[in-house]
């Protein structure tokens, strides 16, 4: 008798991101519906959370709890150090335990916000490697990728993923980059990003209703010595956007794609104190399904947020801060509505924020029959990874 697969699933998850725990949730779906007598254990940056929301068995991702905060002094400085080494032994005991890692979508492979080497690409690093000395295949199923202009970052990242045993990508953007980082990719396949796979909630729609998906946003590694000019530039122009809406008597919900996110909310409705706008109360990507559904029409930022939107056949405006949130609106048929976080042109965002409400219909039809086919390319790829790595045998 086979004994049941080992399946654990690594990431940065429950920490606040909703995207990342939106990508879990649609592979921890997938798993139980296909594969229900598996035994699934889970190695994330908020163990506790993941443990109460999915009843999983969780390990920390990191031995030092402040990994991910900014050392304050020369003793976090050398926890963090001490913490480095310790992982390599923890990354390694968890990863024996498993048949297969599952790390679920996410821009792990990514630097296009500020990132430093020795933070997750290390622990996707540790991952890769450990799992291939105890035998463990690690899947990296539809990541996000970029080439990081920092030449560690680069190397780190690069051979995160050259050690992986499979490799799919959410773009085709993120899989010539890591062939530009040296990766074979000639067997990598693209498919959708994993949260087409969740549900699509469909609650009544107040009319003339607008969803704005806001950012905590300070710019890219680069641009860390301008990046409160940067923030505030971008907070500007989205509370100038909401009044003009508020002004012409339109209902706003605020969405978050991650809890940094709230400090914009709230200065947005500090700011304007008016009874039209409302926050939307979201922890998990299924809420913001759920909350966005009942809006008419969606502007965000964050690339989750714009990627709900168009999961329910919104006509959605992408104000982006990466190269995949004009590579996703152009895949669903809009990528002529997109503008830059860093450099919002107001007049322009205007204009097209009338000609989508001027052509909702139109587009509408064209977003719904290109969202059906994300689902049916990742049924394919879920069909993929049974029959790559499920069931399995005693190693």
């Amino acid at each position: 008798m086979i004994p049941p697969a080992r399946i654990g699933l690594f990431g940065l998850l429950g920490s606040g991101n909703l995207g990342n725990d939106g990508s879990f949730e649609a592979v921890l779906g997938f798993l139980r519906t296909e594969h229900p007598d598996a035994a699934i254990s889970v190695m994330c940056g908020g163990p506790e959370i993941v443990a109460s929301r999915y009843g999983l068995e969780t390990t920390a991702l990191n031995w030092y709890q402040g990994e991910y905060r900014t050392a304050s002094g020369p003793l976090s400085i050398a926890m963090k150090g001490f913490g480095k080494f310790v992982d390599v032994v923890r990354t390694a005991a968890w990863a024996r335990r498993q048949d297969v890692v599952i790390v679920p979508g996410m821009g792990v492979l990514e630097s296009t916000l500020p990132l430093r080497p020795w933070g997750f690409p290390y622990a996707l690093l540790l991952l890769s490697a450990s799992a291939r000395l105890v035998g463990t295949k690690v899947a990296l199923v539809s990541v996000g990728a970029n080439v990081s202009s920092h030449r560690v970052t680069r190397s780190v990242i690069g051979w995160a993923g050259r050690l992986a045993s499979f490799r799919s990508y959410r773009d085709e953007p993120s899989r010539e980059a890591m062939r530009a980082m040296g990766v074979d990719v000639t067997n990598d396949r693209v498919y959708p990003d994993l949260a087409f796979a969740l549900h699509a909630p469909s609650e009544p729609v107040l009319p003339r209703s607008v969803g704005v998906g806001v950012m905590a946003y300070h710019g890219g590694n680069e641009d860390r010595a301008r990046a409160g000019d940067i923030y505030e530039s971008y907070v500007d122009n989205i509370t100038r956007f909401v009044a003009g809406l508020v002004a012409d008597g339109r209902p706003v919900r605020l969405f978050i794609g991650d809890q940094a996110d709230r400090q914009v909310v709230d200065e947005i409705m500090r700011e304007l104190d008016s009874p039209l706008i409302a926050a939307a109360d979201t922890s998990t990507l299924d809420d913001v399904l759920r909350a966005m559904s009942a809006v008419e029409t969606v502007v965000a930022t964050r690339y989750h947020n714009v990627l709900c939107a168009l999961k329910l056949a919104k006509p959605t405006l992408s104000i982006g801060y990466a190269r995949k949130n004009e590579v996703l609106m152009t895949a669903l048929g809009l990528g002529e509505f997109c503008q830059s976080a860093k450099e919002i042109d107001f007049d322009a965002l205007v204009r097209q924020f009338a000609e989508l409400e001027s052509r909702a219909g139109e587009l509408t039809a064209i977003v719904a029959k290109r969202g059906a086919e994300q689902v049916r390319l990742l049924d394919e790829q879920f069909a993929e990874l049974s029959a790559a790595f499920l069931p399995m045998g005693v190693r």
